[in-house]
């Protein structure tokens, strides 16, 4: 199975998203954030990503009897690389754009879900802007918001912070005058 195969999927991409930033969990831990995937469904998918080579075991350790291992992701293959990219066809687009949006909308219900979420405190934001853009001010936005993103991805984990999932989406809309 391919990179696009493996990051096809909403389950797998959650659990990718919960291991960027250089975190290793086990697939106990994985679980405990995804409340809403039954354990077996998360431990094949985890298992999907290892052989695939996704995830390394980052640790193995015995536990009441069990070995438990500690996950992390493989940062070069946890992306699709710039030469696949160019191999996408449409309806590949399609699909990983179906399974991007599936997984952001299971994480945004388990935030939901939880007891302490407070989107007005947390500031949470879905909005969508229609913007008019040349290809030379649409790459000046996309290398600043490149700009401000990039330094904040290797925050460490505080007492003080709490993890956002940041999910740029940009793509051209027909303007209904055009039609």
């Amino acid at each position: 199975m391919g990179p696009l195969e493996l990051l096809g999927h909403p389950v797998r991409l959650r659990v990718v998203h919960a291991l960027r930033g250089g975190r290793e969990l086990t697939t106990r831990e994985l679980g405990e954030r995804f409340a809403d995937v039954s354990k077996a469904t998360l431990y094949r998918h985890v298992e999907l990503l290892a052989d695939g080579g996704i995830l390394e075991v980052a640790e193995e350790r015995r536990v009441r009897g069990a070995v438990e291992r500690r996950f992390r992701l493989r940062q070069g293959r946890a992306s699709i690389s710039a030469e696949q990219l160019e191999q996408l066809t449409v309806d590949d687009h399609r699909r990983g754009f179906a399974a991007a949006m599936a997984a952001l909308v299971a994480e945004f219900n388990a935030y939901l879900d939880d007891e302490d979420a407070d989107p007005l405190a947390d500031l949470v934001g879905y909005r969508q802007h229609g913007v008019w853009l040349s290809r030379d001010e649409l790459l000046q936005l996309i290398e600043g918001m490149r700009t401000a993103i990039l330094p904040v991805l290797a925050n460490e984990a505080t007492p003080d912070r709490k993890r956002y999932l940041l999910s740029p989406i940009l793509f051209p809309v027909e303007d209904p005058e055009d039609s």
